[in-house]
């Protein structure tokens, strides 16, 4: 009997629920999944995963009980909207390193909220990644104009890191033996508190000092930071202090305001070997602290100390101009045991923003800016003292700093009642910090909160003057490169901003298959509430009351996270994966100190693992004893339980990521854990690659005792073309008390909530995903990984699977014998996708002379279809090569990338047609609609590294 059309009809409920956010989310077609999952012989996504994932992994415990059911689109924007309107965003006259700026709408539509500059990766491929390395470059020209310094890097993760980053650089580049490190009292809190936690593992000895009297601390000391303006706002000429640091021989570095370096000596001019700071204030939001993209300048002979990244100027085959990350590999510094940083991501899509400002702005625009910003604190300064406030300094840029015995906080309070956010000092004391954002009408607000009446504002204009000390007034010039001046019309910026990201690569284009990095989907639902000014425009010291929804937020996302992973608690404050490591090794220390086991100290890390655990283990005090993998890439049991007996009880943790760096779910890895456990220490499990655990696995079931979580990954914070990230901390009950800035343990960022201006993202994508959706998401991800391995396993060797043949969520492409009978390599591979318009996938790691891929939950089968065909096609050549049909330095694949430039040139005298080098896969459909051009060919790096240039050169230094 046939069904009535009542019966087919779908319900109201239905109707009104609509499509299911996860349906958006996950790129393959129920029809394209099940073509898959036949290909791999297996019925649906629960045979695969009983398949792929050992029993041992298995949680026996319902998990996600936390997790509401999952949201539409309209209806998690409605809930995102009602935490939001909980905030209330007052005028930020705070200060603190944090200051209130306007995001020109032309960068935020066509840079923050643009795909194709969001979705970018690290670029490690340069030759399609030239538009993000300019901005880069321009970057770094403007800090190392506006600092006086010759060499900047591409940005770090925040003020305080770079300060403690600056501390360790000085240690390293100095010829003192002294452990100790001197700091200007008058340093901001936050870098206070970083530099401490930085500085005690590494058994460097913090002295905060008061230099008001331009003397230094008795004895010997490596390093000196001083604060220019400092953050009281006082400013004082620091070359004193400099040059006699240097006489005892210091070297030093200046915390400097970037915007205030517009109108004051620049610290390399003072004597300085190093300058860093923030660049917040030009035109990042607030974000209720982050993320924000700091800098780090040094002296020519501090340049190969350098951490994080630095943008160098070299060439390309032909002879062209091109740019490309200079003086690293893949990390730099990332060097093991051997490491003295373990900075991997950066705050690119901030620094692109802050560069493009000073772009827009230009050397007089922001002069201006800053001019308009310290007048506005004279004037305040000046009205208060006509009404009998004391102020506590002559000098100072934005911060003015008034004394007001027993009444500071009835004069913040009655200011935050006119809607301004001050700063309590003391209770004598209230600090006023003015700002691109203030206006007379503010100052007219904050003197009558201090109970002073309304001056004459145009006649006490005239009769003030500047507060900036005569003597440090800057003559220099900065920002003389012609970037700084051709894009001044929004129209020539939208253009130049256009021209950029055309001569990049992202997501929004093509798939980027980086294995350890999956580059999933980052919906722009997910995306809409980070630029909502309840969100964006919170200052991070904003009063509590003031910050209710964000905190809600925040306090929901860490429960969920807490719940998906299996442990206790978690803390959202580190603001990158290598953070989030170096909390967590921090927690285990704390804990193994609160037992009276000082003496652990070892720190077990396999040889597959990512570079920066490593790197974190020693700056977390610990000794780094690396085990060794067996020939499935899996932990060696039998040298790991070696070492363990070796190490006994001087054991204090093992790092282990999982699934493996290999692309592989360990079967053994409650063993792994328990001869750990067994021996009195603690299991970190990395979680770089949750993306193949969640809603299926739990690291905190199954044997771990802390994990970092990558936002920036699994849970959709976009990659930024290198930052920002997100990496917080996730841990068991009994290491729950050693948190970061819980008490024990001091902070590893600047702000309580490291980058909570981005959190709205991944809150939308749990909200939107649910415990299903996102279970349906791993196991996606696995079945696209594992199609991509069987569909290539008969032209690459797959390196490493599990003991039935599956890999995880990404797996390891072995080119090493056809780089031995061919003389191809992993670099001509990667070239050659360029011409295909496929982003490479990661090259040489976790092992030299491999393709790691990961394609991740969110590309349909069309696309995997695209690279799996591309990679078929470079076989193909590869074995013409083999043939002797194409010489081995002269076939497509070593010319690799082909730019439009070379084949249009007169002369071709390659054995292989144009044709073929612009279209590989001749009339293969969408080849020709979706052709990339990359502006340069293959990039000299060599070169680059021996001729380092670092910021925009003249513009005839290429001609």
């Amino acid at each position: 009997m046939s069904s009535s059309p009542q019966q087919d009809r779908p319900t109201l409920a239905d109707l009104e629920r609509g499509q299911p956010f996860a349906d958006r989310h996950v790129g393959p077609r129920p029809d394209e999944l099940a073509q898959m999952l036949e290909t791999l012989g297996v019925a649906d996504l629960d045979a695969l995963a009983a398949r792929a994932l050992p029993d041992a992994i298995r949680d026996p415990e319902p998990v996600g009980a936390s997790l509401p059911a999952p949201a539409g689109e309209e209806e998690m924007l409605a809930e995102l909207g009602e935490l939001a309107a909980r905030n209330t965003v007052t005028v930020p006259m705070i200060g603190l390193g944090y200051h209130g700026t306007r995001t020109p709408p032309v960068i935020r539509r066509n840079v923050l909220e643009n795909p194709a500059w969001y979705t970018a990766y690290t670029p490690y491929q340069p030759e399609i990644s030239q538009g993000r390395l300019e901005a880069l470059l321009a970057f770094q020209t403007m800090v190392s104009d506006l600092t006086g310094l010759p060499v900047a890097g591409a940005s770090l993760l925040d003020e305080a890191t770079a300060a403690a980053e600056a501390m360790t650089l000085l240690r390293r580049a100095g010829r003192s033996r002294s452990p100790r490190f001197v700091v200007d009292a008058d340093t901001l809190p936050q870098t206070l508190d970083v530099l401490r936690t930085r500085a005690e593992p590494l058994g460097i000895e913090l002295e905060i000092a008061d230099l008001s009297g331009d003397t230094l601390p008795e004895g010997e000391f490596f390093g000196l930071l001083l604060s220019y303006p400092g953050a009281s706002g006082r400013i004082t000429d620091p070359a004193g202090l400099i040059e006699a640091a240097h006489d005892r021989g210091a070297l030093v570095a200046v915390a400097a305001d970037l915007l205030a370096l517009t109108v004051l000596t620049p610290p390399g001019e003072l004597g300085a070997d190093a300058a860093v700071g923030s660049t917040q204030r030009f035109g990042v939001p607030l974000g209720f602290g982050g993320p924000h993209a700091a800098y780090l300048a040094v002296g020519q002979k501090q340049a190969r100390q350098l951490p994080g990244r630095l943008v160098g100027v070299s060439r390309d085959a032909d002879g062209h101009y091109a740019l490309r990350l200079a003086l690293q590999t893949r990390e730099q510094h990332i060097r093991r045991e051997k490491a003295t940083s373990n900075i991997c991501t950066a705050q690119v899509l901030l620094a692109v923003m802050a560069a493009c400002y000073a772009v827009y702005h230009g050397p007089d625009g922001l002069r201006s800016i800053a001019q308009r910003t310290h007048r506005m604190s004279a004037v305040l300064a000046a009205g208060l003292r006509s009404g009998g406030v004391e102020i506590a300094h002559e000098h100072f840029f934005d911060t003015v700093l008034a004394r007001v015995p027993g009444r500071a906080s009835a004069v913040v309070d009655a200011a935050h009642d006119a809607g301004i956010a001050l700063r309590k000092v003391s209770a004598d004391e209230v600090g006023v910090s003015t700002s691109e954002l203030t206006t007379v009408a503010h100052l007219q607000a904050v003197w009558s909160a201090f109970g002073v009446g309304e001056p004459a504002v145009d006649e006490l204009d005239a009769a003030t003057a500047d507060a900036l000390p005569e003597p440090l007034r800057r003559t220099s010039e900065y920002l003389t490169h012609p970037t700084f001046h051709e894009f001044r019309s929004e129209t020539a910026l939208m253009r130049w901003l256009r021209r950029l990201a055309d001569a990049d690569l992202a997501l929004d284009r093509t798939m980027i298959p980086l294995g350890s990095c999956t580059m999933k989907l980052n919906a722009a639902a997910e995306m809409e509430a980070v630029t909502w000014p309840q969100f964006c425009d919170l200052h991070p010291f904003a009063p509590e009351a003031d910050t209710a929804g964000t905190r809600e937020m925040i306090t929901q996302l860490e429960t969920w996270l807490a719940d998906l992973t299996g442990y206790a608690a978690v803390s959202l404050q580190p603001n990158a994966g290598s953070q989030g490591e170096f909390a967590g090794l921090l927690a285990i220390a704390a804990y193994h100190r609160s037992r009276g086991q000082t003496e652990r100290d070892v720190c077990l890390i396999p040889a597959s693992a990512h570079g920066t655990n490593a790197a974190s283990a020693i700056m977390a005090g610990m000794r780094v004893v690396v085990v060794g993998t067996d020939a499935q890439g899996n932990v060696d049991l039998d040298d790991l339980r070696a070492k363990v007996a070796e190490h006994g009880d001087r054991l204090s943790a093992l790092m282990i990521t999982y699934p493996s760096t290999h692309g592989v779910y360990e079967a053994q890895v409650r063993e792994v854990c328990g001869a750990v456990h067994e021996a009195g220490g603690q299991v970190y499990v990395d979680g770089a690659n949750l993306n193949a655990l969640v809603g299926v696995a739990r690291p905190g079931a199954f044997g771990g005792d802390v994990s970092h979580l990558n936002l920036h990954k699994t849970f959709c914070i976009p990659h930024g073309g290198g930052g920002p990230g997100v990496g917080p901390v996730a841990v068991a009950e009994h290491l729950a008390p050693f948190l970061p800035g819980a008490g024990e343990v001091g902070p590893v960022s600047a702000a309580r909530y490291g980058s909570p201006g981005v959190l709205p993202i991944s809150w939308a994508y749990v909200r939107m995903m649910g415990l299903d959706g996102m279970r349906r998401a791993t196991l996606t991800a696995v079945a696209a990984a594992n199609y991509v391995a069987r569909r290539l396993e008969g032209h690459y060797p797959v390196l490493y699977s599990g003991v039935d043949g599956s890999v995880a969520h990404e797996c390891i492409l072995d080119l090493r014998t056809i780089t031995k009978d061919t003389g191809v390599t992993v670099d001509d591979v990667a070239k050659r996708l360029i011409d295909h318009g496929i982003h490479a996938p990661t090259m040489s790691f976790p092992v030299a002379g491999t393709l790691m891929v990961e394609p991740t939950e969110s590309e349909d089968l069309p696309e995997i279809e695209r690279f799996v065909q591309a990679m078929i096609s470079i076989k193909g050549e590869i074995d013409r090569v083999a043939a002797g049909e194409w010489p081995a330095d002269d076939n497509p694949l070593r010319n690799a990338p082909h730019t439009a430039a070379c084949l249009a040139d007169d002369k071709w005298d390659h054995p292989y047609p144009r044709e073929l080098a612009a279209y590989p896969t001749g009339g293969t459909p969408g080849v020709h609609d979706r052709k990339v051009w990359p502006p340069v060919r293959r990039i000299d790096g060599a070169h680059g590294d021996r001729n380092l240039v670092c910021s925009c050169p003249p513009p005839d230094a290429f001609a």
